[in-house]
């Protein structure tokens, strides 16, 4: 039996699991300290690991008829596992990084942006949930990634997934 030290988990500095998500990582911001995407790290990959491939969801978003949707925040394919992690800020910053975080994609959230953007949250009680999963394959979506698209492509292809949930 594995060890639970030897899962494959996903952290951020700045999120416990089950904490707090900061309000810079929101609409809710101020300035320059507004809508960022937070620090993410992961640990263990699955040993067969291609590729990594995060969606990030308010799992609490109501629609306005009723019935609770997840709302995408951000959705990343293609990481490498070379990659360990990704800083404070990341979004938008793939290619100025260079390296290994140059073939990084962003998708397209429910904003209809591509990269981090948090709505402005209704209310407290919203769960924003991370969910990285490790992958058998680099996934090839063409332009516009969404997080359907990914949930389809990676069927099939998943060697474990790490969760964190933030609370809003």
């Amino acid at each position: 039996m594995a060890n639970a030290g030897d899962e494959f988990r996903l952290a951020s500095s700045n999120i416990s699991q089950d904490g707090r998500l900061p309000r810079q990582y929101s609409a809710e911001g101020q300035g320059a300290k507004m809508n960022i995407s937070p620090p993410l790290e992961w640990y263990n990959l699955p040993p067969g690991t291609k590729s990594l491939a995060l969606t990030v969801q308010d799992i609490d978003a109501p629609e306005p008829s009723g019935p609770l949707v997840p709302f995408t925040i951000w959705v990343v394919i293609n990481i490498p596992p070379t990659v360990k992690g990704l800083p404070e800020g990341f979004s938008g910053k793939e290619e100025e990084m260079g390296g290994d975080y140059a073939g990084i994609k962003e998708g397209h959230n429910d904003l209809k942006k591509v990269g981090w953007q948090a709505p402005k949250i209704p209310g407290p009680g919203h769960r924003i949930e991370f969910k990285m999963y490790a992958l058998d394959d680099v996934l090839g979506l063409g332009h516009k990634v969404t997080a359907d698209k990914v949930l389809e492509a990676i069927e099939g292809h998943v060697l474990g997934e790490a969760v964190l949930i933030a609370n809003f």
